[in-house]
Order: C-alpha cells, then sequence, then structure tokens
C-alpha cells in the first residue's frame, strides 16, 4: 500500500516527511492524499508492480499545505460543522452513513477548488442531506433554507469526480 511505502520513506530515507495516518483501514479518511493524479486513501491504494519506480504523491488539490502532504483542513470541517444537528438527533441516525471526513470528495470537485469559501461541497450537502431526508428531523425548513443559496448548494454540476473518489462509495 501507499501509506506501507510512505511510512517507510520516513523511517529510512526521510525522517522528515510529514503526512496523516492513523488507523490503517480506511476508517478514519487521514491519510487522504492526491496519488497518481486521484484522491484517496493511502493506506487503501496499492502499488502497482508495473509502477515502474515512479508515483506522483501530492496534498489533497487546492487546499493550503502545511508541510508535505499535509493540509489545513480547517475550511472543510467548517463547513461540514455548518450543518447544525443536536447530539440526540445525531445518536438517532448512527449507521445510517459511511462518510469518514477525508475531503476526498470535496478536493476532487471543480466547484469547491473555485469557491472553497462559498461552496459547500459534496461531504457537506451529503451531511444537510442526511438530516434533511430525514423523515423524523423537524428542521427540514430551517435546514433547506440554510443551504439554498447560489454557492452554497447551487454550484453542483453533477461532475461525480466526489463519487469516484470516496473510498466508502
Amino acid at each position: 500500500m501507499v501509506l506501507d511505502a510512505l511510512i517507510k520513506i520516513k523511517n529510512e530515507v526521510d525522517p522528515t516527511l510529514t503526512f496523516r495516518r492513523s488507523c490503517r483501514e480506511g476508517i478514519c479518511g487521514s491519510c487522504a492524499m492526491n496519488i497518481d493524479g486521484d484522491n484517496g486513501l493511502a493506506c487503501l491504494t496499492k502499488i502497482k508492480k508495473d509502477q515502474g519506480g515512479a508515483m506522483m504523491i501530492t496534498p489533497l488539490p487546492h487546499m493550503f499545505v502545511m508541510k508535505d502532504l499535509v493540509v489545513d483542513m480547517t475550511n472543510f470541517y467548517a463547513q461540514y460543522k455548518s450543518i447544525k444537528q443536536s447530539k440526540k438527533d445525531r445518536a438517532k441516525l448512527d449507521g445510517m452513513y459511511e462518510c469518514i471526513l477525508c475531503a476526498c470528495c470535496s478536493t476532487s470537485c471543480p466547484s469547491y477548488w473555485w469557491n472553497p469559501e462559498l461552496y459547500l461541497g459534496p461531504a457537506a450537502l451529503l451531511h444537510a442531506h442526511r438530516w434533511i431526508a430525514d423523515s423524523r428531523d423537524q428542521y427540514t425548513k430551517e435546514r433547506l433554507e440554510a443551504v439554498c443559496d447560489e454557492f452554497k448548494l447551487y454550484r453542483c454540476h453533477t461532475i461525480m469526480n466526489c463519487t469516484a473518489a470516496c473510498p466508502r462509495a
């Protein structure tokens, strides 16, 4: 796996190489990066035997790079957090969705690249849809009003890079 190669490089070649990792099982999303032009998780991406020794590994695109492969996720998390729900309502929905907040979808989306401060992006919109679609939710109108403007919602052009990049899809 790509993550194993990065760990080997850090341990044996360059101890200053910086990247995020945690579970090593595709659960947490912390090792999200761009691997040969596609956003994905380093722990799930295999190194092809016919690779010829070269792979292009870069940070997630269109995000501020803090160091090496580590990007600033502040705006991504703020967009996600902007979709409100109480802890009680959240507990009712445990197990009904699979997003691991790795940002692969949002950073694969051209609309998010062009308007990262305004367009919510696929992860936050999925999060909003989860609550809007819940028949038990009594705040559907408020939630729709919160996302319904020309930038937050209507910048999705159904390019579907988000679906292709999602490690949980």
